[in-house]
């Protein structure tokens, strides 16, 4: 068979296909696609736990031993509030928003930014200031994954959480970071921060 056969040939079932050929493509399409989609998403919720969180040492020998010492970690009810309910949006187009910006993070994994406890504590100002703005920025969401106003129980509250709270939930001006700054983690020195009470 010359070469110029050959092409002709070639050109005429590309021109058109087999359905068996059709089919086939279709099916690798959609098999592959599961299968990325199902390690896709495998791999997002492995980063998505309180030990991959911990695997790295900054936050295992800082933040992490904070918050073992709060009532998120442990309380009288049993219930814990891990790494990523806090810190990670439930909802899946946030989530992945956040695991966007959780790539500066991993820079800063590499890159030694906050290797020790004394660099981590030199940057903790600014680290804590960007991750309440970004709570600011999204109403709490995570915390209101967990705490929602229309279920609490007023009555059941101090009163000066009974008055914080309802007053917040009437005017809908304040969302649950403005208050509850250093709820999981130590505060760090803001004494140079105007505005700051």
């Amino acid at each position: 068979m010359s070469d110029s056969n050959f092409i002709k040939r070639y050109w005429q079932i590309m021109k058109r296909p087999h359905r068996a050929a059709l089919g086939t493509i279709l099916a690798l399409g959609f098999t592959s696609g599961v299968i990325f989609w199902g390690g896709f998403n495998t791999g997002l919720e492995a980063t998505n736990t309180e030990a991959f969180c911990i695997s790295c040492h900054e936050m295992e020998n800082n933040v992490y031993q904070e918050y073992k010492e709060t009532i998120h970690y442990s309380n009288r009810s049993g219930v814990r509030a891990t790494c990523p309910d806090c810190h990670v949006p439930d909802e899946w187009t946030h989530k992945i928003v956040r695991k966007i910006q959780a790539s500066k993070e991993l820079w800063g994994k590499f890159t030694g930014y906050v290797d020790t406890p004394e660099k981590f504590d030199q940057h903790r100002k600014e680290m804590a200031i960007r991750e309440w703005k970004r709570m600011k920025d999204n109403d709490s969401q995570e915390c209101r994954n967990c705490h929602n106003f229309e279920y609490m129980d007023f009555s059941e509250q101090g009163k000066r959480s009974r008055v914080q709270h309802a007053n917040a939930l009437e005017t809908g001006d304040k969302t649950c970071i403005d208050c509850h700054k250093g709820i999981a983690h130590t505060l760090p020195d803001m004494k140079d921060v105007e505005g700051w009470d």
